[in-house]
């Protein structure tokens, strides 16, 4: 009977070391590498094929399945990041640190987490959908950008879904402005 108490004892034990050990090796695990940009993926926001646009890309990589989302501009990215549903998922995201590669053509070598970058958000510069967040490793590279293009250095956590509508929003009324103001350019001569 001792002998059975025993072998109960040292069963739990083992089952509680195995739990302990399966857990820090969970906890050990290293976040995903970055996946290349190929040719004929599509954004998972709008189907348009990724590499055919200028300016910095985004992509999700899940926790448990890993499974990669690309996305063809940062704007799209954060749109799907920001959704209820993904807000509080714990992804894995990159974006190219468009300080050490070119905007016309994103080297995937360049790619950084995004929750560590500085975003510029309402700058000239366009992406993939028109105005896009261009992304950076560090806040003094973002601030010279800024400098250079103008637009707004934020956090990933400062960047809500009316930053990606101000650009578009801006673009809009300004082609409205340019608008009223050949009607009236034009009423003034017909006179």
């Amino acid at each position: 009977m001792n002998r059975t108490k025993l072998n109960w004892l040292l069963a739990a034990l083992a089952a509680i070391t195995l739990t302990a050990c399966s857990g820090n090796e969970e906890q050990a695990t290293a976040k995903p590498d970055p996946v290349h940009f190929e040719s004929g993926d599509e954004c998972h926001v709008c189907g348009m094929v990724i590499t055919n646009f200028p300016g910095p890309k985004g992509e999700a990589i899940t926790e448990k399945e890993q499974h990669v989302r690309k996305f063809c501009s940062t704007k799209d990215m954060f749109a799907w990041m920001l959704q209820p549903e993904n807000e509080n998922r714990d992804h894995t995201l990159y974006v190219h640190d468009m300080a050490q590669t070119e905007w016309e053509s994103p080297d995937d070598a360049a790619l950084i987490d995004a929750r560590d970058a500085f975003f510029v958000v309402g700058s000239d510069r366009t992406g993939a959908m028109g105005p896009t967040l261009a992304s950076f490793a560090t806040e003094d590279a973002a601030h010279g950008f800024m400098m250079e293009h103008g637009g707004e250095v934020l956090k990933y956590s400062e960047i809500t879904m009316e930053h990606l509508n101000t650009g578009a929003a801006m673009d809009e009324m300004s082609g409205m402005h340019e608008m009223g103001a050949m009607e009236a350019e034009t009423a003034e001569h017909s006179m």
